[in-house]
């Protein structure tokens, strides 16, 4: 074991010994007068190698840190713990079902090759599970080059007739307000929301109707992730209309992300530990630094609990919270269950730990009004063609190539996207899958008398079928199972700086936080990428790691590129 041995004056450090003493890891510091009488001596761990991580929470932030703390940081995988109170990883990138009782997938996360620096800064890393010879990120690339986005029909009116998006619908007026929002500090929006800066006209705009739906916004949410989105994605703001910039993986994100980062680090060695809840960590201060000294453990559904004790120079990554906490599912007769965070208990750990310590964030600023934070998706699994032919005649897209088709008048405001098929990996090919999802599933709709939030996966099919002015027997094979989530846009509620930890608090020696409720400058949440920047700042820092993350590309500094948003603001 390598060992350090500092002689040193009280003016100036004299000189730095490597050298081997029975096996222990020691510093010894000695006088300048060379007396080995008096030597200081205490353990260390001096290598990476004799640390272990425990990562709480089996989300792509935790899969992405373990990723980077075995490529980068040289730990062995066998020291990577993983705790995950589902039975599967993955997160909110999730998917499940069959072909019998019908796929779900809560949602997909929009990708782009134009962002999302350090996601393909990881996948290039992480080799494909169906074509070994190639990475993730190459065998992404190569499918969207084969199949292109670009959207015939973004929007449908009410009379089932494709809209117009050549423009966007601005006025001078709008140009303006939307112009001054952008070049606000964030210092300046503070808490405000969108509806703080923007008046009601803006919110009839067709911009507004693609920009909302495609990234989940709405009129109430914060004025300063509004902002955030419109620098960071400025690019897909002059392709709006057909989503040309939008990238997907072959599969679900499950299978074609979560998957395979799953299989890298199994076979490194890390452990996973499912169907475990964290209750509890037991915080001591040392030093002025607040250290986890111990992890609390409960099995999930049963009494039964045990402590897992964290070492001096051990490590803690928290996924603190989740957009899709308190999930439910529904059925062709059922709708979701209403549940909150009550029933799940997603948010309770954070809680605990924020409390009195607000450098860890505040949690109540994003769980605490679930009718501006929520909305329902549904996936339908049909055991025929007949929706598929007629959606692609309609559209003029095939499938995996057109993204979200828009019902703009629809009082849920619903949307639905038809992917590349199969979507699933075990599919069978005479099956087909897609995906919806409503803003506003509090409202009453067109052709259901009743808000989507009571409606079963029958009613959904109804409604979709009188937007479309399809006739019901298109979906006489399917199954729809509809999703609700309480707290899926929460992290675009309006907070304040300091409601967002920073990935390594101040006041933290070993506990890091990752996920989509933490604070980093200028970067997006609701994205793959916020969870694994967030992972790898959290890695580097406690590591140690002197190697540069992934900058983020800021195209709004492209005098190009704002000149091709300016052109497409006053089409």
């Amino acid at each position: 074991m390598l060992v350090v041995c500092v002689r040193w004056s009280s003016s100036s450090l004299i000189q730095i010994n490597a050298i081997e003493l029975h096996g222990v890891p020691t510093v010894m510091v000695v006088d300048d007068l060379g007396s080995a009488a008096n030597v200081f001596r205490r353990e260390i761990a001096v290598t990476v190698r004799d640390r272990k991580a425990h990562l709480v929470g089996g989300g792509i932030g935790s899969l992405a840190a373990a990723a980077f703390m075995i490529r980068d940081g040289g730990m062995p995988g066998g020291n990577i713990t993983i705790y995950e109170a589902l039975p599967v990883l993955g997160g909110s990138l999730d998917a499940g079902g069959g072909p019998h009782d019908g796929y779900t997938f809560r949602g997909g996360r929009m990708l782009t090759t134009d962002n999302f620096e350090c996601t393909w800064g990881l996948f290039k890393s992480i080799p494909s599970l169906f074509n070994p010879n190639k990475s993730v990120f190459e065998e992404t690339v190569a499918f969207n080059e084969e199949f292109k986005s670009h959207s015939r029909a973004r929007l449908v009116d009410r009379n089932r007739a494709i809209v117009d998006v050549s423009s966007m619908g601005f006025s001078m007026s709008n140009r303006m307000e939307l112009l001054h929002l952008t070049m606000a500090s964030e210092a300046d929006l503070g808490t405000d929301r969108i509806t703080d800066w923007l008046s009601e006209e803006f919110f009839t705009t067709t911009f507004w109707h693609m920009w909302a739906t495609t990234f989940a916004f709405q009129p109430w949410h914060s004025a300063v992730e509004f902002r955030r989105y419109l620098h960071r994605f400025i690019k897909e703001f002059s392709r709006i209309e057909t989503l040309a910039g939008v990238k997907r993986t072959v599969f679900t994100q499950f299978d074609s992300l979560v998957r395979p980062l799953q299989a890298w680090l199994a076979d490194k060695g890390v452990h996973f530990q499912r169907g475990c809840v964290v209750t509890d960590f037991d915080l001591v201060s040392e030093t002025g630094k607040l250290v986890v000294q111990t992890i609390k453990v409960k099995k999930a559904g049963t009494s039964e609990t045990w402590d897992v004790a964290v070492g001096a120079d051990d490590l803690v990554f928290f996924q603190n919270a989740s957009m899709t906490d308190a999930s439910s599912f529904g059925s062709m007769t059922h709708p979701p269950a209403q549940l909150t965070k009550q029933e799940s208990g997603g948010w309770a750990l954070w809680e605990k730990l924020a409390k009195d310590r607000p450098e860890f964030g505040n949690p109540a600023a994003f769980n605490g009004s679930i009718p501006e934070s929520w909305w329902e998706s549904f996936t339908v699994t049909l055991k025929d063609t007949r929706f598929f032919d007629q959606m692609e005649a309609f559209t003029g897209n095939t499938a995996g190539t057109g993204g979200l088709v828009t019902f703009r008048d629809s009082r849920w405001l619903m949307s639905v996207v038809l992917p590349h098929q199969p979507h699933f990996v075990n599919q069978p090919a005479d099956i087909r899958v897609f995906w919806g999802y409503a803003l506003h599933p509090d409202r009453i709709g067109d052709f259901v008398t009743k808000p989507m939030a009571e409606c079963t996966g029958a009613d959904i099919l109804n409604e979709l079928c009188g937007h479309l002015n399809f006739d019901r027997s298109v979906f006489a094979q399917a199954i729809c199972i509809p999703c609700r989530m309480p707290y899926i846009t929460s992290m675009f509620m309006p907070r304040a700086q300091m409601d967002r930890p920073l990935p390594v608090p101040k006041s933290s020696k070993n506990l890091a936080f990752v996920s989509q409720f933490v604070e980093i400058p200028d970067d997006v949440v609701f994205t793959v990428e916020y969870s694994v920047r967030v992972a790898q700042m959290a890695v580097y820092q406690l590591l140690g790691i002197d190697r540069e993350i992934p900058p983020l590309l800021h195209y709004d500094k492209s005098l190009q590129v704002d000149f091709n948003a300016v052109v497409k603001a006053f089409k």
